[in-house]
């Protein structure tokens, strides 16, 4: 370090926060900043002398020098710790004032070159008599502001210098940083003593002004509990002559209300003895305002209020294909419910479960019915819901309780037999607070609900005129006896014609109605739909394809703007899609580009519909070890294992060595890693894979399959048919092998996906190589052997067994 001598009044310099240091200030300082630190160390190091001046903006953790007050203190360290954590705590004691000529620059702090200010001395007559007023002004002050203790009085009381008493005062005194510095900045004693004297009367008028508005806020206190203690005594006295109560106005207004209210004799009972504890209770009191809630909702709940059924089925009809098109079945099935709603006056139920994919229409059908039927429409979403109380509501023992989401909602509605679509209820979760799907038990069964309980109400409810709908992706994800009470009704994926029309008749009139278009403003023709249907979605539903509408939309719109023609039309072809919409999402066509040995295609179902299945199958020297991979749950693993089975009970037919198993490995893949699967549906996939694999015979890349298989080869029947077809036909698949067993499902597949599809029904496993496997046509797949034998190797010999089939 450079040894600088005090004649050059340079000092290190400290900037301070929120404080501003006088002369003759004791002050203890607790340093964090690494420039502050080192200034410090230097200052130790030197002279113990360092200039402390006030930053104007204390958040800056970094000032520069237009951030300083020019005009500071120089102070001696007393004292100086090092505390565990990095910073220092350092006792300072202001000597003499100095202002800032300029700064020097140095790599650690920053050095001041300053000119010190000599204190003046002495004392007079005009001195003395301010130094008295200001001292008995503060006095004054001090007994009004108890944030000033008695020892800083006295001190100051023992001080003859007008200087240091003006300067030690001005320390002590709780101003803004402003109003110190200003002090600071005053080298006159006398003008720093008008300054002062002049400070502390205004702090002392702030003072009791404050008092004063201390004294009326508790002074309106003390009137409001006078009122109401008499308040309390009139009330009493009127109860001892035998008066009726009068209470307050809306006390008398509720009275009217239950005695207005239609309700069953159990709630009437029930609120007479809430309203008459009400009475008794001090309006201001906690329990008088649980009680006032709980009478409110039970005033406000539709007891008897009801929709009157406008149920024409012609109307109703034309309504629902208004509002969706397709969903042939779906719209049947309610139909019929509706009709029986006409001919009776009341049936119990009807609950109605809509099972689909997302974006099919599952929450809009139950807004149709809705209006189909004239009554309002409730939705509840279960999406998430984890707690039992939002089913049932919260006892009114707890704080803050109020009654569960189907009272609330029933509120909101304002009619005791709307139509209530309870969205996502096979996303409910059950956790420590209890399960959500047990609580809807007793909502949805029509031989309970006509006295639901909820905890809140602690009253019997009758839902029976509701009609419930129900809606899930997932049939499997709602537990059993909640699913038991419920008419399942499954929507399935729209086929490319659906969504043609869909497209045509309702999601590019809105698109262009919402972003600003008139109608031909912009024109799809049909290829450019069925583009963005097969190559820009993958879906069982519609809303990627309306959000692919928007994006094209938009597009066109800042198009539009941005050159200025905003009576330009615009067709779109299949052409320049890619213009909008960037590079194709997916493929669209044949599932596989060529035939291909080890590669057999096959159906999978998922939540937003089927997909293609591309098993792969590879051979590799080895002792007979089965490698499965791709994500796969234990049941498509165990799949697997029964379709090599399988094919080492067909080994001599294939023209397979009855020990080829021991020789090779093999590895059975599913591509898309990433994605669970899980089913039994492959197992005739995998098997065909293994065979073409074995045999070095190609499988037909226009073929796909689905089935289940035994140990013996017959093929057992799956579920997801629909949505399965639906994916071989958007994957443009010629032939699809069907179990025998699901036939019964054909029939309910509509005619238009059929025709584009040749199925074929199987029993064995095979008929399903016979089919898919390609093999000379001079050539048998499976060789004319006398007896269909296979050889375990068993203790070192031979052992000739007969399969079963």
């Amino acid at each position: 370090m450079d040894n600088i001598t005090t004649s050059n009044k340079i000092y290190p310099l400290m900037p301070l926060r929120d404080i501003v240091m006088f002369p003759n200030m004791v002050a203890p300082l607790v340093i964090g900043r690494q420039k502050s630190i080192k200034a410090l160390e230097y200052a130790m190091a030197n002279r113990s002398e360092i200039f402390l001046t006030t930053q104007k903006d204390a958040t800056i953790d970094d000032p520069g020098r237009d951030v300083l007050y020019r005009l500071g203190t120089i102070a001696s360290i007393l004292q100086l710790l090092r505390l565990p954590d990095g910073t220092i705590k350092a006792l300072v004691e202001g000597k003499r004032r100095a202002e800032i000529i300029k700064f020097t620059a140095r790599p650690e702090f920053v050095m001041a070159e300053l000119e010190e200010h000599e204190p003046e001395t002495g004392s007079s007559p005009e001195l003395e008599a301010y130094v008295r007023e200001t001292m008995f002004s503060f006095k004054y002050y001090a007994k009004r502001n108890k944030k000033i203790s008695p020892e800083v009085v006295k001190t100051l009381g023992r001080i003859v210098e007008p200087a240091k008493f003006v300067d030690v005062l001005a320390s002590h005194m709780p101003l803004k940083i402003e109003e110190k510095q200003q002090i600071l900045k005053t080298l006159s004693v006398r003008e720093r003593l008008e300054l002062v004297l002049a400070m502390i009367h205004k702090e002392s008028e702030i003072s009791s002004l404050e008092e004063k508005i201390r004294a009326q806020v508790k002074k309106n206190m003390e009137k409001t509990q006078r009122n109401y203690y008499l308040a309390e005594q009139i009330r009493v006295i009127q109860k001892e002559m035998g008066k009726n109560e009068e209470g307050t106005s809306e006390i008398d207004e509720l009275e009217q209300l239950i005695k207005k209210k239609k309700l069953p004799k159990a709630a009437r009972n029930k609120l007479t003895k809430e309203f008459k504890k009400l009475k008794m209770m001090q309006p201001m009191s906690a329990e008088a305002t649980v009680v006032r809630n709980y009478i409110d909702t039970i005033i406000s709940l539709p007891w008897y209020e009801k929709t009157r059924n406008k149920i024409d089925i012609k109307a109703a009809e034309k309504i629902m294909e208004e509002d969706h098109y397709g969903l042939k079945e779906p719209k049947e099935r309610i139909l019929e419910y509706l009709a029986v709603q006409a001919q009776v006056k009341k049936i119990k139920g009807p609950i109605l479960c809509l099972v689909g994919p997302p974006g099919v229409g599952k929450t809009s059908l139950s807004k149709s019915v809705a209006r189909a039927m004239g009554r309002k429409f409730v939705r509840l979403s279960l999406g998430g819901v984890r707690d039992e109380a939002e089913i049932r509501g919260h006892r009114r023992t707890y704080i803050g309780a109020m009654p569960g989401k189907i009272i609330q909602s029933l509120q909101k509605a304002k009619t005791n037999n709307p139509v209530f679509c309870l969205d996502e209820v096979d996303k409910m979760s059950t956790d420590f607070r209890g399960d959500p799907s047990s609580a809807l038990l007793e909502v949805l069964d029509p031989e309970q609900n006509n006295s639901f309980n909820d905890h809140y109400l602690d009253l019997d409810y009758d839902l029976s005129d509701v009609f419930f709908i129900t809606t899930a992706n997932n049939l499997p994800a709602i537990p059993p006896p909640l699913r038991d009470r419920m008419e399942v009704i499954k929507l399935t994926g729209y086929t490319e014609e659906d969504k043609l029309q869909i497209a045509r008749g309702f999601l590019i009139p809105k698109q262009l109605e919402e972003n600003g278009f008139g109608k031909g403003d912009i024109t799809f023709n049909e290829a450019a739909i069925l583009q963005i249907v097969r190559r820009y979605t993958r879906e069982a539903g519609v809303r990627n394809l309306e959000r692919n509408f928007a994006s094209i939309c938009r597009k066109i719109a800042r198009d539009r703007l941005k050159k200025d023609k905003k009576s330009k039309k615009y067709r779109l072809s299949d052409k320049n899609i890619v213009k909008y919409l960037g590079t194709r999402k997916f493929r669209f066509g044949l599932a596989e580009e060529k035939d291909a040995i080890g590669l057999t295609t096959g159906l999978a179902w998922t939540e937003v519909g089927g997909e293609l299945l591309q098993i792969e199958t590879v051979l590799m020297p080895g002792n007979g070890k089965l490698t499965i991979t791709g994500k796969l749950g234990d049941v498509m693993q165990e799949s697997a294992q029964a379709a090599l089975s399988y094919v080492r009970t067909r080994a001599s037919k294939l023209g397979l060595d009855p020990d080829f198993y021991q020789k090779l490995d093999v590895h059975v893949h599913v591509p898309e890693g990433a994605i669970p699967k899980d089913g039994p549906s492959a197992g005739i996939t995998m098997a065909t894979s293994m065979v073409s694999a074995l045999l070095q015979l190609p499988v037909r890349r226009d073929i796909a399959m689905t089935g289940e298989i035994t140990l013996r080869g017959y093929v057992l029947p799956i579920g997801g048919l629909t949505e399965k077809l639906l994916a071989a036909r958007r994957g443009n698949i010629r032939q699809v092998l069907v179990p025998r067993e699901n036939e019964r499902d054909l029939r309910k597949i509509a005619p238009r996906i059929l025709k584009s599809l040749e199925i074929t029904l199987i029993e064995h496993m095979d008929e399903v190589l016979e089919k898919a496997i390609i093999h000379p046509d001079d050539e048998p797949l499976f060789k004319d052997v006398p007896f269909d034998i296979f050889w375990l190797k068993m203790d070192g010999r031979d052992e000739m067994v007969t399969p079963a089939h």
